[in-house]
């Protein structure tokens, strides 16, 4: 009967300690319900997984389609969480469902925010409100001036040419087109902006594709519809930047050099004394 008390008791013992070793996950939003311009931090603990791999949030909308598709690093604690900006040009009106899975459990963690209307700034360059995690986790808010600048940098009669800009939106890709003179579309080309929201792509020029000479179109979009888009125009001849002093700028100084240099022999000529 001893024996028998025994196993049993080291039976009990097991199922309880394996039930408060059983995984868990947890999430949650730091509001229920935001405008169309804010911003959410989604936050939330798993335990018993391997840290090394990442958690899998999802965020679908409204329509039912993916909006985020993070993987978040956990922490030594278990925690984890991410800032989720507001898509441009702004979070659509209604409900969104926010799951969490793990490669290691087969349990999903869920939660949903509620997205309610709000005007959108049409002014270009009307500030904005950009948002921060602060050290406890809260959200910090300031406002910063919205829009982008993009600038073109070229060597006369080189065949790279240097873009560079900013903008505010440092969460979206920015995308390059540029045309030719007739409006074709001779390249194109994607960059993400840094933390800062500066960028910078070289665009190398030359060949078939480069033929027409005059005024290329370099134009940067950022936005699901384009709600930042500005242009800026390269001049281009013979497959290279047109430089500001060409060929006939140099054969001109060159003559006036040789000129300078007639004048000045034919003025020391004259005023050599006679014998």
């Amino acid at each position: 009967m001893l024996k028998i008390s025994l196993l049993m008791l080291i039976a009990i013992s097991m199922i309880s300690t394996s039930a408060f070793a059983e995984t868990a996950i947890e999430l949650k939003v730091s509001s229920e319900e935001i405008k169309a311009l804010d911003s959410i931090l989604i936050s939330g603990k798993i335990t018993d997984v391997s840290q090394f791999k990442p958690v899998k949030l999802r965020v679908i909308g409204p329509d039912g389609t993916l909006v985020f598709a993070p993987q978040l690093a956990i922490e030594d604690n278990g925690n984890f969480k991410k800032l989720l900006h507001a898509p441009i040009p702004s979070f659509s009106e209604g409900v969104y469902i926010v799951t969490a899975n793990h490669e290691d459990i087969q349990i999903t963690a869920k939660t949903q925010f509620t997205v309610t209307a709000q005007e959108i700034p049409r002014n270009p360059m009307a500030p904005i409100i950009q948002e921060k995690i602060g050290e406890k986790g809260e959200i910090k808010k300031s406002a910063v001036q919205s829009g982008m600048t993009i600038s073109a940098d070229a060597i006369n009669g080189s065949d790279l040419i240097t873009i560079t800009g900013n903008t505010n939106f440092k969460d979206s890709d920015i995308t390059l087109i540029v045309k030719s003179p007739t409006g074709n579309v001779v390249t194109i080309a994607q960059v993400s902006p840094s933390v800062y929201g500066d960028f910078e792509v070289e665009v190398k020029i030359g060949g078939q594709i480069w033929k027409e000479d005059g005024l290329y179109t370099i134009t940067a979009n950022q936005g699901t519809s384009s709600e930042y888009k500005e242009s800026i125009q390269v001049e281009i001849k013979d497959g290279v930047v047109i430089p500001e002093f060409g060929v006939i700028a140099s054969l001109v100084l060159a003559i006036s050099i040789i000129s300078i240099i007639i004048v000045s022999s034919k003025t020391k000529l004259a005023i050599l004394p006679r014998y």
